[in-house]
Order: structure tokens, then sequence, then C-alpha cells
């Protein structure tokens, strides 16, 4: 069954627009395992502008499910971010300095001799890793060369094209989660995955072993409340 790890930067993003510590992350996070999420994920920037590095330690002292840390290893104060909290995994996105969202995958071609280097930092110290990667079939192959563990598919496209065509929004997808498998590689999810799109995606792409979800949860727990939320998501993820 498909892991659900929640994404908390927009809580943090909440918390941050007026001071103080309402809501509380640590506490939202706990409950989120509480209402049965199987992973926190956060994705701090350098400009801490929704998680702050210091969130980062607090939430791995009470995250008791998997931890996820998401990033750019090209700065290295999140580098040595993770591997002073070891979280179960990192995944690595190449973002932009002040960029305001992840918008692509790795280049796991041209950055092939870079990637191998960071992975092993990570590996090296007991960290899952997995990469950010479009579905292109040249890219997941190439990232079974780099020493990662797992790819994230990164899911904005399929969720753009979703409405008005699925299968043809899936497609790729389905190509590229078949490479991964050959190649061995572990396969995750994420970006604008919502209750609208995840079944379909999820009973389509066999060997999906997590997804990553923040923006969208985050927006329908205003309407139907976080608990609840969390349940509906996960009902989504329980093919067969």
């Amino acid at each position: 069954m498909t892991r659900l790890s929640v994404n908390i930067n927009k809580i943090a993003t909440l918390r941050n627009s007026r001071g103080g510590n309402n809501p509380d992350l640590v506490q939202v996070a706990q409950d989120c395992e509480r209402f049965g999420a199987q992973g926190i994920t956060v994705h701090p920037r350098p400009d801490e502008r929704h998680i702050r590095y210091q969130d980062v330690f607090d939430l791995k002292k009470i995250v008791t499910t998997e931890f996820n840390i998401e990033g750019n290893c090209q700065e290295q104060k999140f580098i040595d971010l993770v591997l002073a909290n070891k979280p179960e995994q990192v995944t690595l996105v190449p973002d932009a300095l002040g960029q305001i969202t992840s918008n692509h995958g790795w280049d796991t071609i041209t950055h092939q001799q870079y990637l191998k280097e960071m992975i092993k930092v990570f590996k090296d110290e007991g960290i899952r890793v997995s990469i950010f990667v479009d579905p292109v079939a040249e890219m997941v192959e190439a990232a079974a060369s780099t020493g990662t563990d797992r790819i994230e598919l990164y899911t904005e496209a399929y969720a753009h094209r979703y409405h008005q065509n699925k299968e043809a929004a899936i497609a790729p997808y389905i190509n590229a989660a078949k490479v991964a498998q050959k190649v061995g590689l572990g396969i995750n999810a994420g970006h604008d995955l919502d209750l609208q799109n995840l079944k379909y995606f999820a009973e389509n792409i066999h060997g999906l072993d997590e997804v990553s979800i923040g923006h969208a949860l985050v927006c329908d727990a205003l309407y139907y409340g976080l608990e609840n939320t969390i349940q509906m998501y996960l009902r989504q993820l329980a093919i067969g």
C-alpha cells in the first residue's frame, strides 16, 4: 500500500504570517500522525519563509513515523541540517535560490557525477535518498547510476492535464515507473496531487511507495478538518 507523507510547509507559512507559535507545528505533526499519516515531510528553504531550520530539530524529536526532509543539496546549510538530524529519508530537489515552489526534476545525465557524490554523503550516514525527477525514461534510467534509493516523480504535469485527458496525463508516469522498477529504484511522487487526481494516479503507478502531499491537503482541511482530510486521502490510496 502506498504511504501518505503529509508536507506541513503550509502550516508553517500560516504560523509565520502572524509570528508566535499558532498553529503549533510540532502539535500539528503529532496530530497528523495520530490521524493516520505515515510520514511527515518538510522542505526548508534558505530564507526560512515557511519551515525554519529550528523546526527540523524540533520535529526530529517527536516524529514517530517516517521523517522526510526535502531540499536543495547545493546549499551547504541544507546538507548540514540533514546530517545533524538524520531523517529516515532525504529528498534532493534542484531548486534555485528564492524559488517559490519546486518546478522541475534533476537532469540526471548532466548532473550524474554531482549526484553520485551528494547521494553518497547522505547514504554513508544511513539516510535513504530520493531524488526529484521528471517522468522521462532517460532521466529515470540515469538516476539508477547515481546510487539513489528512490526517485520522486514530479507530478505537476499530470495534475495540470488530468481533467483534460487523464489517460494522456498518466501515460509518461506509467512508463517512467516501469523503467524505475526495471532498474531497481523505489518510487515516490508529489506535487499538486489532490483528492480529485490521487486515486487514478495510485491505481496506475504500480510499485508506488509513497506520496508527499501538502498544499492541497491543507487547503482541503480548511473545509473538512485535518483528521477527516487525512482519512480521505488515505482512502484514495487504499487500492484493491
